[in-house]
């Protein structure tokens, strides 16, 4: 196979005369016995009536004629997924967290505008990520594109969904809120990240976003996790993507892929794992070891809003600082005691003045946290400053049968030592829990490629010490950091951080900044 001049494809095959009846665009050159050479436009449609054909090796438009303008330069393995979604109506991303799929998934579709194929794109994700990386990455992509949230109110929602913008952003839980203006404003392109969001087809969300699917939208399904639990989990995706390829109910399904061993207990058939990779077709994955050309240490972050009961007590201690700094000369010592009050409450637990402990609702962050278990097939570190909240956090991670072990400054060296050697040589446990101090220099976790920070730290020494303990000698695959937030204290030291700027040389400002 050729490419002519960037605009055909030059074909030996013995298909000719198939291809020459479905495009019309195309000329048969010579024939050699039953095989002839055939030149065919080079576009979207013409591919996709070849692969259809079970042409092989294809290569998508989008590699030659596109710019892929953006702030970096795309990756191999995201060239590679931009052109297999540029080609497919409907398709499942099933790279691993941390591989660039939102970049990629965003130059395809600004490719197809250019084509004239799409005029809006709808993304659906959780809310954590539709600013810190949705957002974000399309500014940083396909900066000259028009981006709106759709959050807030109904009226809020409704006013950015019937608005001009190309790229609009919304939560799963926000589309049956806006259901109607949705199927209304006629998206060409629904793109759906964590898309095990919708493995549940009883579920509200999947219901909502299979209403707006018409014979001619295009739909992209991305999730490193499309059967995290068990074959069944994939029911949902399927029925979006091949519909016609699953059982009408989901019980018949479950039959094909599991068998009943006792009346609580269903295994996986030995077949399931082969069926349910037949079922999710079209799709593309990239592993983060296969993709030598990421960098070895990746960031995220992630937005988890604080709950009501967070914020009516974070705004009472803002309250305290601002009458303290009216009424007093601030110090790094009172500013650290109420910044650190604050940290407290955004972490879910904060200490009374007896040395009680005062509980939140943390359940956004917990779910959070358990999704970005979910979606990473290594191990897991999870730093967490407070020994109750590492405790809480534990507590939850047992009760979702999350193998885990936890490590604080109180924990004996012995036992240290057998839960690190646990960690780093066997299967099990699945995550570490650790409080910074305890665990920051000087220990191996190289089993793990995926670090969660449930808050920031205010030393700049445990934060990069922390980090390494997963991005050092013997690690395997790139190391993808997440720093959780909810509040604003948490994003002005998570970008001290990422200056390198030790919190303690700059309490008084951060104060400041805080009560402004």
């Amino acid at each position: 196979m050729q490419i002519i001049d960037n605009k055909a494809l030059l074909l030996v095959t013995r298909k000719a005369d198939q291809i020459k009846a479905l495009i019309p665009r195309s000329e048969i050159l010579a024939r050699n016995g039953d095989q002839a050479q055939v030149l065919v436009n080079w576009a979207e449609d013409e591919c996709r009536i070849l692969r259809n054909l079970r042409i092989k090796n294809l290569p998508s438009p989008i590699l030659g004629r596109y710019q892929w303008p953006g702030v970096f330069t795309p990756f191999a393995h995201q060239r590679e997924t931009a052109a297999f979604m540029a080609t497919h109506n409907r398709c499942l991303v099933l790279s691993e967290a941390g591989v660039g799929k939102s970049a990629s998934a965003a130059w395809a579709a600004d490719y197809l505008m250019t084509k004239g194929q799409v005029r809006r794109v709808l993304i659906v994700c959780p809310v954590s990520i539709m600013d810190t990386a949705w957002r974000a990455d399309l500014f940083r992509t396909v900066m000259h594109r028009t981006v709106g949230i759709a959050t807030g109110s109904r009226e809020r929602r409704e006013q950015i969904v019937n608005g001009d913008y190309e790229f609009v952003i919304i939560n799963y839980d926000g589309v049956p809120i806006v259901q109607n203006a949705i199927h209304t404003a006629r998206f060409d392109l629904i793109v759906c990240d964590e898309a095990s969001n919708l493995k549940n087809v009883s579920t509200r969300r999947w219901k909502a976003v299979a209403a707006l699917i018409r014979p001619d939208t295009r739909l992209w399904l991305m999730t490193g996790t499309p059967a995290a639990q068990s074959p069944v989990d994939a029911y949902g995706l399927a029925k979006l993507i091949n519909p016609d390829a699953v059982p009408q109910f989901e019980s018949r399904f479950r039959d094909q892929v599991m068998v009943k061993v006792s009346r609580y207990r269903w295994i996986s058939r030995p077949e399931a794992q082969a069926v349910v990779h037949n079922l999710l077709q079209p799709a593309i994955r990239f592993t983060k070891a296969e993709c030598l050309d990421l960098p070895d240490l990746l960031y995220t972050t992630r937005e988890v809003p604080l709950t009501a009961q967070q914020i009516k007590f974070y705004e009472q201690i803002r309250k305290t600082m601002v009458a303290t700094a009216a009424g007093e000369q601030i110090t790094a010592v009172n500013a650290a005691g109420l910044l650190n009050k604050l940290l407290q409450v955004s972490a879910a637990s904060t200490y009374s003045t007896e040395r009680g402990v005062v509980d939140f609702d943390a359940t956004p962050r917990i779910q959070e946290l358990l999704d970005v278990i979910a979606q990473t097939s290594q191990k897991v570190i999870v730093f967490i400053a407070y020994r109750h909240v590492l405790e809480r956090v534990q507590s939850e991670l047992v009760k979702a049968n999350v193998s885990n072990v936890a490590i604080n400054g109180s924990t004996p060296e012995k036992l240290r030592a057998t839960y690190i050697k646990q960690f780093q040589n066997e299967d099990d446990p699945k995550v570490i829990l650790l409080i910074p101090q305890a665990a920051a220099h000087g220990v191996t976790l190289t089993r793990a490629d995926t670090v969660v920070w449930w808050g920031p730290v205010a030393s700049v020494e445990l934060y990069l010490q922390g980090n390494a303990r997963a991005h050092r000698a013997g690690q395997r695959h790139p190391v993808t950091v997440v720093r959780l937030q909810g509040s604003s204290v948490e994003r002005r030291m998570y970008a001290l951080l990422d200056g390198k700027v030790d919190m303690h040389q700059g309490l008084v400002d951060l104060y400041k900044q805080e009560i402004a």
